[in-house]
């Protein structure tokens, strides 16, 4: 019998604010370094939009609206832990975020900021600089 895993389904939040973009140091060894979108798993029997409004309040200690999704993402060598697709929403907040979770700190990025993020975190900031440039509307690499 031929055993078959599903990959893990995950989500990002892009949160704007004034030109910067919230991101995370997240805790533990391997990615502390890094940049990283708020994110993570969505549970079982959870939706995608119910994901990232709980994963912004474990990290960010706040209440966020989705805008929107800019892309599922779903590079296999996306992320070395094996998170293989995630769903990306751009949301606002108008709330001061405080740390929390398994992030260790927060920062406000400049939109052209070239630090090293971790994941494919710099290809979806990318995206969302191009989706911007173009109004909003949906564009494709493809």
């Amino acid at each position: 019998m031929t055993e078959y895993k599903v990959p893990s389904l995950t989500v990002d939040i892009i949160i704007e604010r004034e030109g910067k973009i919230l991101m995370i140091r997240r805790k533990g060894k391997t990615f502390h370094n890094y940049l990283a979108l708020p994110g993570g798993f969505v549970d079982y029997g959870e939706t995608v939009e119910h994901a990232a409004i709980r994963e912004a309040k474990e990290e960010l200690n706040v209440d966020i609206g989705l805008r929107e999704i800019l892309g599922v993402y779903s590079d296999p060598e996306r992320d070395p832990r094996k998170h293989i697709v995630s769903i990306v929403f751009i949301a606002d907040t108008e709330e001061n975020p405080q740390a929390g979770d398994d992030a260790s700190d927060f920062e406000w990025v400049d939109l052209d900021d070239t630090s090293e993020f971790a994941f494919d975190h710099g290809k979806i900031l990318e995206d969302y600089l191009k989706w911007k440039k173009n109004g909003g509307t949906y564009w494709s690499t493809r």
